[in-house]
């Protein structure tokens, strides 16, 4: 676009986020906070295009006019942490559901490569799994108690062991974004061929049903969470790959914060998952009614927060904005 019609296709758009910025008496720290964004946007299509231009220069003059006032005016939610995860969170997620859909379809796609390839190769669930852990489950099997590793430790340190492991788990599948988003699809990768493999073994002594209502009463939350964090670290990965209308160096930052959040919004669901696994998993004797409702009722408030919520938050903030203008 030539420059002349990008400020002609947006200088309305100026001229309201001048006239907002003079009004000191009754300034509007949301509306602000709005055209704020829509202005730092416009200044990084300006440095992208039309480098040491008129556009640029006055783009960036009121741009950094009302960082200042937003740091003046703007009001800071009392509650911080409930403002994020009820508002702020679902909103930023809404733009990368895609991420989350790729992370979703490597993690399936290898969990089936990983129980075809226990179908296929008998000593293949020893090598992901280690000789130590289905020496132990076959010994298990034999006492009539399949589950029985989920009883070895006591209550409170398997949660505790659990919840650290699943977040180290999480930072790594971020982490490894660095790396254009490879190491993450990585990650979910290697994770998805041990569920696949795992699932297989059981299926292969007749107890699929037995592991699924046992394991995945913490699993629902633990697995989907670490998908969740592979969405986090491809977000970082695109950050580096696709700029958009952004500087490189805008764009991975952008991409490193929008990360961090994501990882941040699963760390509730890893300490439940935690919880679950320490102190109700074990309870292999309770009702298949009961396991399936604590699955089903988990897997509903993933897939609540993470893809319904989003959606709706999404469609109510551009409501509003149309009702408003």
């Amino acid at each position: 676009m030539r420059e002349a019609a990008f400020v002609k296709q947006n200088k309305d758009k100026w001229l309201r986020f001048e006239s907002v910025l003079s009004n000191n008496n009754s300034i509007d720290p949301d509306e602000l906070s709005d055209l704020y964004i829509e202005i730092t946007d416009h200044l990084s299509y300006a440095k992208t295009f039309y480098q040491n231009s008129n556009t640029e220069r006055y783009l960036n003059q009121i741009a950094s006019q009302a960082h200042q006032k937003i740091y003046k005016t703007k009001k800071v939610p009392k509650n911080r942490l409930i403002s994020f995860f009820k508002t702020e969170f679902p909103l930023m997620f809404y733009q990368h559901q895609r991420e989350l859909l790729v992370s979703f379809i490597v993690f399936v796609l290898f969990s089936i490569v990983g129980a075809y390839s226990a179908a296929t190769d008998g000593d293949f669930v020893r090598s992901i799994l280690g000789d130590s852990y289905v020496n132990m489950t076959l010994k298990n099997i034999e006492n009539n108690d399949p589950m029985g590793v989920y009883k070895k430790m006591g209550e409170f340190n398997m949660t505790l062991g659990i919840t650290i492991n699943n977040i180290k788990v999480a930072l790594m599948a971020f982490g490894y974004g660095i790396m254009a988003g490879i190491g993450t699809l990585y990650i979910m990768m290697s994770n998805g061929i041990m569920l696949g493999s795992f699932q297989y073994f059981f299926y292969e002594k007749g107890l699929l049903w037995e592991s699924v209502r046992t394991i995945w009463i913490h699993g629902t939350f633990e697995i989907s969470v670490i998908i969740i964090a592979g969405c986090s670290g491809l977000v970082l990965g695109n950050g580096m790959l696709f700029t958009g209308t952004y500087t490189r160096v805008e764009a991975f930052t952008r991409g490193v914060v929008n990360g961090l959040k994501i990882l941040i919004s699963t760390i509730p669901f890893f300490i439940v998952a935690g919880f679950l696994e320490g102190y109700v998993t074990r309870h292999t004797e309770m009702p298949d009614w009961l396991a399936i409702l604590i699955i089903g009722g988990s897997l509903s408030i993933i897939i609540f927060y993470y893809v319904i919520y989003p959606r709706q938050l999404y469609r109510k903030s551009q409501l509003k904005k149309k009702l408003s203008n």
